[in-house]
């Protein structure tokens, strides 16, 4: 039996190394797998903290872009303002300038804006009443340099400044407010050049 004994003692043995490689074999693993795992938890920390950041810089950078776009935004309005004004107090001076001054201006529009043939000319009621004695000498004058003829007719448009030109029916509106209303573009752009750049 002694034989028994040691066989079954060599199995035992055997059996107990064979269960402490595995043991030992099964550690290595799980050991290796906790390694793998911190190390997959470190790269997967550092993406999170990677994408975050960029996350946050594309974040801030939007942020300035947007203040910028504001500050721009409130900055053309304000200086469309003041062009705004810089013209309306260039139409009011224009309507109120003294009567010379005045006449002299509408002699100078009267040439840019007639036409050759026959024509008619309207003032307001109150052009005509304050009218320089001369000027429909003069409008007579500048039609006539165009090769035609005006007529100024004594009966007055509803108009506040500036006259009408009629010709063949078709009417020229040359009054203050039309001429600004028309050539506001090109005078914000040289308000604008002599203010801002």
């Amino acid at each position: 039996m002694r034989g028994l004994e040691k066989i079954t003692d060599q199995i035992q043995e055997e059996a107990k190394a064979a269960a402490a490689e595995r043991i030992r074999a099964a550690q290595r693993e799980a050991d290796e797998l906790l390694v793998r795992a911190r190390e997959e938890c470190a790269a997967l920390e550092a993406e999170g903290e990677r994408k975050s950041a960029a996350a946050r810089k594309n974040y801030e950078s939007r942020m300035r872009s947007s203040a910028e776009q504001q500050r721009r935004t409130a900055l053309l309005a304000a200086k469309q303002e003041i062009i705004a004004e810089v013209l309306d107090q260039a139409y009011a001076t224009l309507k109120n300038e003294d009567v010379q001054s005045y006449f002299l201006t509408m002699e100078k529009l009267l040439k840019t804006y007639e036409l050759t043939g026959a024509g008619e000319i309207y003032f307001s009621e109150a052009d005509l009443g304050r009218m320089p004695r001369d000027f429909e000498k003069k409008i007579h004058a500048a039609a006539l340099e165009k090769g035609g003829s005006l007529v100024l007719h004594k009966e007055p448009k509803n108009i506040e400044d500036g006259f009408i030109l009629v010709y063949g029916g078709v009417e020229e509106n040359c009054t203050l407010r039309a001429l600004f209303h028309a050539k506001r573009g090109q005078l914000q752009d040289k308000v604008n050049e002599i203010l801002f750049l």
